[in-house]
C-alpha cells in the first residue's frame, strides 16, 4: 500500500462530499429541506438541526456568551431551554436525547426495567447489539456458532423485545455496538444516551455521546427527560500532525497520563485546534472512545471535512450536506469561548506510549517500556498480542496493522507469538477480507476471532497460562484494570496502538521499539519495520457483508415475550422496598474495600455475563473483586453474626435473610471503568442501603442514585480509617435529606462512638427516587401505584 495510493483514495471520498457540497446550491426538494432521515434505518426521524438552533438561540439570548461546541450540543437538547438553570458543574440538566443504543448485556436489565414500566413503545429511536455475550475460544465463525447456542434464550428475548417495543435489532455477529453507531447512526450534533461506558465513541462524528446505566436508557426511552450534572468543559488544543509511528490512540493515553483516571471527571473533553484535521474520523472515534478511561462524561470533536468523508463512505452524504449549513452556528465552537482548563498536546512531538498494567494512566515512551518494565519487574515476554475493540477496529486501524505484517512477512518473519484480531463490524470484516487484509494477517500467524468484543471484556476462554501465573499481554483496547482480559490477577495488561501491538507481536517482547530496533529477517539480513500507512477509507467503498439487521415489525405490539420462571438467565424484576422514612441505625459494615473499585471488582463480567439478566444469579458474584482492607483479600470478609469467614455475596445474602442492613465503604473513584449497573443492583438487592467512599466515578454515583442506594462521600477523607469491619453506623436525621445537606453519620467502635458529616449529590428529583425506593418505582408510582419487596439471591 503505497502513500500515492492512499492518497488517492483519501481523494476519491473528498470528490464525492464536494459533489454533496454543490447539490447544496441546487434547488432544495421536499425530502432535502430539513427532512433528512437522522439514517437509512430511521425513515420516519428526521435530523433536528432546526429545531436544536431554535433551542440554542434561546440559551444565547440567556447566557449571552460565547459557547463551547460541547455546550451548543447539549444546551440545544434542553427540555426546557427557557427556564432551566444552566451552571457548569452545579446545575441538573433535563435533556431530551435523540436516540438510545444497548449492547446485548445491559439490554437485558434495562429491558427487564422497561417491561415492568408498562409503556407500550420506546419514545425515541433505539437499538439493541448482540456483541458482548460471544466468547473468543478458536475463531471467527466457530465462535459465533457456539454462542448463539448457548444465549438463544437472551438473545430470543432481545430479539422478541425489540421487535415488540420498535427496538432495532443488531443479529450477534453484526458486530461491536460502537462501530455500528458510528457506521450508521451517529452525526454531527447528536446527543445519544448508550449503556456502555464507551458510547463516547460518537464523538468521532462530532456527537455528544455519553455512557448511562440502564435505568436512565428507560428514562429516555419512556420520553422522561434525561438528568445530568452540568458538565464542565475540558478544552485540548491539538497542534502540528499525526505522522510514522505515532496514531490517534497516543493522543488519549497521553491524555490519560495527564489527568489519571479519576481527571476528566465530571467534565466533556472537547478537542480543537489545527491538529485536529491531521486526524481520520474514525481516530477521532478512538480518542473520544477511551475518554471513559479517563472519567469523561464524554468528549467531542469538531464537525470538519474527515467526517464528511466518512459520511459519505458510509452512505450519508445527505448527513454530511445538511450538517454543512449548520456548521458554524451549531457544530464548532464560538470564537473566545471560555474552556474550566485548556491542555496542549503538540501532534508532532508525541511518542508513541504503551500504558499499563493494571490501569490505563500509567504511561510509558515506547522509549521507554524496556527500562521501565525491567526496573519494575513485569514479565518481559508477551504472551498474547491482540488488536481490534471498540476503540480501535476500524478499516484504517486494520490496514495500518497489515502494512505491518506485510513487511515482515516480505522479510520472512511472522508473529512470534499468538496474535488476534478482532473486527468491529461485519461491514469492517467483510471489506477486509475482501481487500486482502485478513490473508496478510493469517500469513502473520493471526487469529481473526468473531465481530465482537471477547477478549476486551473477558470473553475469552484463555489456555495458555493458569490463574494466577505472571505473564504480559499486550492489545489494543481500552481498558487494563486486574483480570479484565483474562479473569487473572496475574496478567500484566498493557494498552497501546495496534500499529505497536502488531509490531511487539513479531519479537515478542516488552522491550523491543519498531521506531529504532532493528529485526533480523529469514535471509539474516538487518532491517527495520517501515512506518505503517493505509488507506484510510476503502477505496473500493465498504462491503456490507451480511445482513445482520432485524428491523420492528409493522405490528410490535402483537409480539409476545415470555420469561420462564424457571429460567437460569432471565427473570422478571420485583421492585425495591420503598425507604420506611426512619433513619438507618447499627448498619453493618459489609466490606471495608482497599484501594481500586472498578465495576468490574464489584460485579465480574467474563463468566458472569450469561446471568446478566437474571438478578438473583448475578448477584452471586458482588464484590467478588474487592480487596478487603481487613485481610489484604478478595471475596473472603467476616460474617459478623458467625464470626466466620466467607464469600461477600454469602455473606450479604446472610445479612439479608436476618434483616440486617449494611453499608460498603471505599476509596477513590470508586466505580470507575464499565457502565453496568448490576454493580448499583447487586448491592440494593442484598440489603445494602448506602456506599460510602472518598469519590465516585460519575457513571457509578448515578446508578445506585436510580437504584435507591444513598451514595455518599467522606467529608473528610481521613474519615475512612475511623470505620473499621465491626463498626456500626448510623445515618441520621434523614427525614431531612436535602440537597447540598450532608448527611450525620455515627461511627460505633466497641463502647465509643463518633459522628462524622457525609456529603452527597442528589438533587430534589434524585431524593424523591430515594424516598420510592428507586427511580423506576417513582415512574411506575406516578402511574399506578407503590411496589414490594423482591428475593434473595439463591445459593
Amino acid at each position: 500500500m503505497s502513500k500515492r495510493f492512499v492518497w488517492s483514495s483519501k481523494q476519491l471520498w473528498r470528490n464525492l462530499a464536494a459533489k454533496w457540497r454543490y447539490s447544496l446550491s441546487l434547488p432544495l426538494s421536499s425530502s432535502s429541506a430539513g427532512n433528512v432521515p437522522m439514517s437509512k434505518f430511521d425513515k420516519d426521524a428526521y435530523l433536528p438541526y432546526k429545531h436544536l438552533l431554535e433551542r440554542l438561540e434561546i440559551v444565547r439570548g440567556r447566557l449571552k456568551q460565547p459557547l463551547t461546541l460541547s455546550e451548543k450540543v447539549l444546551y440545544s437538547h434542553l427540555d426546557e431551554p427557557a427556564k432551566q438553570d444552566i451552571e457548569r458543574g452545579k446545575s441538573y440538566l433535563r435533556l431530551r436525547p435523540d436516540r438510545v443504543s444497548m449492547q446485548d448485556a445491559t439490554a437485558q436489565m434495562a429491558l427487564l426495567q422497561f417491561i415492568s414500566s408498562g409503556l407500550n413503545q420506546v419514545a425515541v429511536p433505539t437499538t439493541v447489539h448482540c456483541d458482548h455475550l460471544i466468547e473468543a475460544q478458536i475463531s471467527g465463525v466457530p465462535d459465533l456458532e457456539r454462542a448463539i447456542k448457548l444465549n438463544k434464550e437472551v438473545f430470543d428475548f432481545l430479539s422478541s423485545s425489540s421487535a415488540k417495543y420498535n427496538i432495532g435489532f443488531w443479529k450477534p455477529g453484526s458486530g461491536i455496538i460502537h462501530q455500528i453507531v458510528l457506521e450508521n447512526y451517529a452525526f454531527p450534533g447528536l446527543l445519544m444516551i448508550g449503556t456502555d461506558s464507551h458510547t463516547p465513541n460518537g464523538g468521532g462524528l462530532g456527537g455528544l455521546c455519553v455512557g448511562v446505566g440502564g435505568a436512565d436508557a428507560v428514562d429516555v426511552m419512556a420520553n422522561i427527560p434525561w438528568e445530568l450534572q452540568c458538565p464542565k468543559v475540558i478544552g485540548v488544543n491539538l497542534t502540528g500532525k499525526i505522522s510514522g509511528w505515532t496514531s490517534p490512540k497516543d493522543v488519549i493515553l497521553k491524555m490519560a497520563e495527564i489527568l489519571t483516571v479519576k481527571g476528566g471527571t465530571g467534565a466533556i473533553i472537547e478537542y480543537y485546534g489545527k491538529g485536529v484535521d491531521s486526524i481520520s474520523c474514525t481516530g477521532m472515534a478512538t480518542i473520544c472512545n477511551m475518554g471513559a478511561e479517563i472519567g469523561a462524561t464524554t468528549s467531542v470533536f469538531p464537525f470538519n471535512q474527515r467526517m464528511v468523508d466518512y459520511l459519505c463512505a458510509t452512505g450519508r452524504g445527505n448527513i454530511a450536506g445538511e450538517a454543512e449549513k449548520y456548521k458554524d452556528s451549531l457544530l464548532t465552537a464560538d470564537k473566545d469561548c471560555k474552556y474550566d482548563r485548556v491542555i496542549d498536546i503538540n501532534l508532532d512531538t508525541l511518542e508513541p506510549l504503551v500504558n499499563g498494567p493494571f490501569t490505563p494512566d500509567l504511561a510509558h515512551p515506547i522509549s521507554k517500556l524496556g527500562e521501565n518494565s525491567k526496573k519494575n519487574n513485569y514479565p518481559m515476554d508477551i504472551k498474547v498480542a491482540l488488536i481490534g475493540s471498540c476503540t480501535n477496529s476500524s478499516y484504517e486501524d486494520m490496514g495500518r496493522c497489515a502494512s505491518i505484517a506485510k513487511d515482515a512477512i516480505d522479510h520472512g518473519l511472522k508473529a512470534k507469538i499468538p496474535f488476534n484480531v478482532t473486527p468491529g463490524s461485519e461491514q469492517v470484516r467483510a471489506t477486509i477480507a475482501r481487500d486482502g487484509i485478513i490473508d496478510i494477517f493469517n500469513k502473520f500467524g493471526g487469529t481473526v476471532l468473531a465481530n465482537a468484543c471477547g477478549p476486551c471484556i473477558g470473553q475469552w476462554d484463555r489456555k495458555d497460562v493458569k490463574k494466577g501465573e505472571k505473564n504480559t499481554i499486550v492489545t489494543s483496547y481500552n481498558r487494563n484494570f486486574t483480570g479484565r482480559n483474562d479473569a487473572n490477577p496475574g496478567t500484566h495488561s498493557f494498552v497501546t496502538s495496534p500499529e505497536l501491538t502488531t509490531a511487539m507481536a513479531i519479537t515478542g517482547r516488552l522491550d523491543f521499539n519498531p521506531l529504532k530496533d532493528e529485526l533480523t529477517g529469514a535471509d539474516g539480513k538487518k532491517f527495520k519495520l517501515k512506518e505503517p500507512v493505509a488507506d484510510e477509507l476503502p477505496a473500493k467503498g465498504f462491503d456490507p457483508g451480511e445482513d445482520t439487521y432485524s428491523p420492528p415489525p409493522p405490528k410490535g405490539t402483537e409480539v409476545k415475550v415470555v420469561v420462564d420462571p424457571k429460567s437460569e438467565r432471565l427473570q422478571l424484576l420485583p421492585p425495591f422496598e420503598k425507604w420506611d422514612g426512619k433513619d438507618y441505625i447499627d448498619l453493618a459494615v459489609l466490606i471495608k474495600i482497599k484501594g481500586k473499585c472498578t465495576t468490574d471488582h464489584i460485579s465480574a463480567a467474563g463468566p458472569w455475563l450469561k446471568y446478566r439478566g437474571h438478578l438473583d444469579n448475578i448477584s452471586n458474584n458482588m464484590f467478588i473483586g474487592a480487596v478487603n482492607a481487613e485481610n489484604n483479600e478478595m471475596n473472603n470478609i467476616k460474617n459478623q453474626l458467625t464470626g466466620e469467614f466467607g464469600p461477600v455475596p454469602a455473606v450479604a445474602c446472610d445479612y439479608k435473610v436476618n434483616k440486617i442492613r449494611w453499608v460498603a465503604v471505599g476509596e477513590e473513584n470508586y466505580g470507575e471503568g464499565s457502565s453496568r449497573e448490576h454493580a448499583a443492583l447487586e448491592p440494593r438487592h442484598l440489603g445494602g442501603v448506602a456506599v460510602i467512599v472518598k469519590s465516585f466515578a460519575r457513571i457509578h454515583e448515578t446508578n445506585l442514585k436510580k437504584q435507591g442506594l444513598l451514595a455518599l462521600t467522606f467529608a473528610n477523607a481521613s474519615d475512612y480509617d475511623k470505620i473499621q469491619p465491626t463498626s456500626k453506623l448510623s445515618l441520621l436525621n434523614l427525614k431531612d435529606l436535602a440537597p447540598g445537606k450532608p448527611v450525620e453519620c455515627e461511627v460505633k467502635n466497641g463502647g465509643s462512638s463518633e459522628k462524622i458529616q457525609l456529603n452527597h449529590t442528589l438533587n430534589d428529583l434524585q431524593i424523591k427516587w430515594f424516598q420510592a425506593g428507586s427511580a423506576l418505582n417513582m415512574m411506575k408510582e406516578l402511574a399506578k401505584g407503590n411496589g414490594s419487596k423482591g428475593d434473595c439471591a439463591k445459593k
